[in-house]
This record gives structure tokens, sequence and C-alpha cells, in this order.
């Protein structure tokens, strides 16, 4: 399997889980699946720029670009995580609104069944690509782009199993709604910061 193959069948997973999460976190009431929905599509966003980089940085070069496109990976990641960065950011705002105004009453078995399937399904996407993420025949900024991408996924995983978690909790004790927001605000949390330790490496990457 290729990696434009890879990068493909992962943001068909991504599509595929958009509608069933938002109709899910809808009907719960629970920020923190909408929270994965969002973050989704997204992704989606941020793959469909990977593989469009991906073809421009293979293209040969021409007499208007003699160099060719070599930084178009490393733009991509930038753009990913800027993406990524700009979801936890509206995350973070639908959590703490909850928390200051109530979560009001969250359905703890949707939120179970429909985040724990899109935690499995993110983790057997974070294997596809793990192949990708640190091939030693590809530039910094080829590495850069996937590791974005591998993050993206993982992360995605993680806080669909968290959200999950805390669906079975809700599920035993209603009055616990509270944790469905501030398990959504500890996750865009944990993502934002390593979404700006990869900026890091991007920006590392385009200095050079």
């Amino acid at each position: 399997m290729t990696r434009t193959t890879r990068l493909a069948v992962v943001l068909l997973l991504n599509l595929a889980l958009v509608a069933g999460l938002v109709v899910a976190g809808i009907g719960a009431h629970s920020i923190g699946v909408l929270a994965a929905g969002g973050d989704y599509l997204a992704d989606a966003a941020a793959i469909g720029i990977s593989l469009l980089a991906i073809g421009l940085a293979h293209r040969p070069p021409t007499r208007r670009r003699p160099g060719g496109y070599p930084r178009a990976t490393a733009y991509a990641a930038l753009v990913n995580v800027s993406l990524l960065l700009a979801v936890v950011a509206a995350v973070a705002a639908g959590a703490i609104s909850r928390l200051v105004t109530g979560p009001g009453h969250v359905r703890g078995l949707p939120v179970l069944i429909a985040s724990g399937i899109a935690a499995l399904v993110m983790l057997g996407g974070g294997l596809i690509l793990r192949a990708d993420a640190d091939d030693p025949e590809d530039s910094e900024g080829d590495r850069a782009n996937m590791r974005a991408v591998l993050l993206d996924t993982l992360a995605d995983s993680a806080a669909a199993g968290g959200v999950a978690v805390t669906g079975a909790i809700i599920l035993a004790d209603p009055a616990l709604a509270w944790l469905d927001p501030t398990v959504a605000l500890v996750i865009a949390a944990v993502i934002g910061y390593q979404a700006v330790m990869l900026i890091r490496q991007v920006a590392a990457a385009l200095r050079r």
C-alpha cells in the first residue's frame, strides 16, 4: 500500500465518522462527542492538504520553478497543525461554557458507544499511517507532514477513548455529567501542547 493510498484510507475513515459523531453528540447532548466530530472534519481537510502537498512535492522541476516544490509538505504540516489548534480552541471554549452554565442532561450510553467505535477506528488509522511517520528516505518536511497527520489521528483515538470512558461513568451516575466538558477541556489542553511542539519542529525544518 502506497503512502497516498494510506492517507486516502484514513481520509475516508474520518469522513465516515463525522456524520455519526455529530448525530450522536446532538442526541446525547455531549460536547465531547461533538468535539470529536469537529476534530475529524478538520483532520479530513488536513489530510486532503497533505495529499495535495505530496503531489506538489513530487512534481518535476519546471522553467518557472526549477527547484520544484521541496517545502510543500512542510507547509502542509504547518497548515495541519494550525487547523488542529483552531479545533482545540473551539472545543475549549465550548467546554468552559458548559462548565460555567452547567452540562445539562448528558446521555451516557450513546456517548460510550459512538466514542468507543471512533477510538477503535482512529487507532486503526494510526497503525496504517505509522509506517510513514519516520521514513529515513524522506526529507525533514515530509517527515514533519506525516507526523502531523499521525499525531492528529492518534490524538483523535485518545480523545474518543477518553470521551467513551466518560460516557460509561455518566451512564453509571448521571450526576457526574460535568465530567463530559471537563474531559473535553483536558484533552484539548493535551493535544494543544503536542501541536505547539510539532509547530516548533516544522519551523525548524523550514529554516533549513
